[in-house]
């Protein structure tokens, strides 16, 4: 099945309160995302790819230690991670995290507060471009990750509960080197908790 780039479930200029800027969605949305898309279907077509879904292609492209058919995971990889990125980030203010959510986020790190240092320190500390998770791993269990490049949780069939751009074109024109305070700004206003939630 050919990629398509999905329509933001909100408008560019909608989380322009909440520190993500009109300018940054036109970019990141509009043309980065855009661009994995068209490169991607041009790399699948003719190929054992066409025809698949976004998950088996990346899984089947995947290799740990390596990346085989790189070109064709890469793209499909950062389609996948995007598509779920617009998701998991809400218009509006208090936005509450559900009762399931933090009940789950403590037994995990020992308060809600503690996950969040730990996401965080996993996106400032990933070098280079990348992305920082919070993942139920295989065993059921939830803990933070971070991947280069587009690398992402189906690779180690983990789920993806949550997951942060940090190459810089997602927070460059807003935030300019300041990678943490874009990670901060991400937890306390953009995400939308039920999203996040709906994958415990």
């Amino acid at each position: 099945m050919a990629f398509s780039l999905p329509d933001l479930p909100y408008a560019h200029d909608a989380l322009e309160p909440l520190g993500m800027s009109r300018e940054t969605l036109e970019f990141h949305h509009d043309i980065h995302h855009k661009a994995y898309v068209d490169n991607g279907n041009k790399l699948i077509a003719g190929t054992e790819w066409d025809g698949k879904s976004v998950e088996e292609i990346v899984k089947g492209t995947y290799q740990a230690g390596a990346v085989a058919q790189s070109g064709i995971f890469n793209n499909a990889s950062q389609h996948w991670n995007h598509n779920r990125f617009w998701e998991w980030m809400a218009p509006g203010e208090g936005k509450g995290m559900p009762g399931a959510l933090e009940k789950a986020l403590t037994e995990a790190f020992g308060s809600v507060d503690k996950f969040k240092e730990e996401f965080s320190a996993a996106g400032a500390g990933q070098f280079g471009s990348g992305w920082c998770w919070l993942v139920k791993d295989t065993d059921g269990s939830l803990k933070v990750t971070k991947t280069e490049n587009g690398v992402n949780p189906l690779c180690f069939g983990q789920t993806a509960l949550l997951g942060c751009d940090v190459w810089e074109h997602s927070y460059y024109i807003d935030f300019r080197n300041k990678r943490p305070a874009y990670l901060t700004n991400f937890l306390d206003k953009l995400v939308n908790w039920e999203a996040v939630a709906a994958g415990l």
